[in-house]
């Protein structure tokens, strides 16, 4: 049992030195040894299948296109984040809540995102347990003090070379601000003021990150919510439209967090990024036909009007095209858009991603 445990405890150190010298298909660069994902259910991975919540995704038909294999990502296919990753050349991160995301799991990063999950700690709440974005900071806590033991004097470097990505901002209107009979901050905040409120509050937490040592930050903007199946749904817009309301009171939140960007920025060693996620959503669903889309206002699996009111249920039929839609569900894009997203992240001018786009961003010391 003693040679068992050494071979095994050599194993495990061999693999710690492959990791951190980004051994891992680091594409020709050892500028990035990790990611680090916060946010909802756009990027999420698995989370909240280890949490009592109602926000799951760990059913056919999620995952059909991702080897036919629901893992909690809500989308046929690939994430966003999945994406970027293979263009860093980093493993998918593991979901922090798996049991088995430790040892020299985390040497790629880690994945905090969770499905109903806002800047605001009692968003999403109707939905059960959710990793909120403060608690997600605590979890990266969590995993530095694993880090640390592997890592020591290291992680400093490790860290201030990795890239984050956050994303957050939906769920506070969706699943907060535009939910009135659950939710009292429509009655309480204007739209402006309730966009300065989740500015603040995202602000704060985001310093925490750099304090803890992260560097590196790309930090995406809310899309055009109110196109998004469920929104068209509810028939406050004409058919075929977009619910105008919802988009026009976004503004105050993606301007501020582009105005943050540059603020954050004159820290020392800071590198923040702000993905315009409005603007590249918006791009498509007003020219679905130039990226290869027909069907813009209805999701490829729901029931209901726009095949919004009830999202994707549990083997659910979905479209066959689903390479033509542009949502997958009744809330989330499809792999085929978070490919559009993620290319235009990683090598789009300042209009996609401000000042720089994560390719510029990997090759800063």
């Amino acid at each position: 049992m003693g040679i068992l445990y050494q071979r095994a405890w050599l194993f495990a150190f061999s693999m710690l030195i492959v990791y951190y010298s980004n051994g891992v298909g680091v594409v020709g660069s050892e500028r990035v040894p990790a990611l680090f994902v916060f946010g909802d259910s756009l990027v999420e991975v698995g989370n909240n299948n280890f949490l009592n919540s109602i926000a799951k995704s760990n059913y056919f038909p999620y995952g059909i296109d991702f080897n036919m294999r629901p893992t909690g990502r809500f989308s046929n296919g690939k994430t966003f984040v999945d994406i970027i990753g293979e263009m860093l050349g980093v493993p998918y991160p593991p979901p922090f809540a798996d049991p088995n995301s430790v040892g020299v799991k985390l040497l790629g990063g880690m994945n905090y995102a969770s499905a109903a999950a806002g800047i605001l700690d009692e968003t999403g709440q109707h939905y059960g347990e959710r990793y909120s974005l403060s608690q997600q900071v605590l979890n990266f806590e969590s995993t530095l003090d694993q880090l640390r033991t592997m890592m020591g004097s290291n992680l400093t470097n490790f860290l201030a070379k990795s890239i984050a990505i956050l994303v957050f901002g939906s769920n506070d209107y969706i699943n907060n601000y535009l939910m009135p009979s659950i939710y009292s901050s429509s009655y309480t905040y204007s739209p402006s003021e309730f966009g300065n409120l989740l500015l603040n509050r995202y602000a704060r937490q985001l310093l925490a990150l750099y304090s803890l040592g992260l560097r590196k930050f790309y930090i995406a903007g809310i899309g055009p919510i109110g196109c998004i199946p469920n929104q068209r749904a509810t028939g406050q817009a004409a058919p075929g439209r977009c619910v105008d309301y919802v988009n026009e009171i976004l503004g105050t939140f993606n301007q501020g967090v582009k105005a943050m960007v540059d603020q954050l920025n004159k820290r020392p060693g800071a590198v923040f990024a702000y993905g315009n996620t409005y603007g590249a959503v918006g791009d498509i669903l007003n020219n679905p036909t130039t990226y290869g889309f027909n069907v813009v206002d209805k999701g490829c699996c729901g029931i209901g009007r726009n095949q919004g009111q009830i999202t994707c249920l549990p083997f659910a039929y979905p479209c066959s095209n689903r390479e033509q839609y542009v949502f997958w569900d009744a809330f989330h894009p499809t792999q085929a858009v978070n490919s559009i997203l993620a290319r235009r992240a990683f090598y789009g001018p300042p209009l996609d991603s401000y000042p720089i786009n994560l390719q510029q961003m990997t090759l800063i010391n």
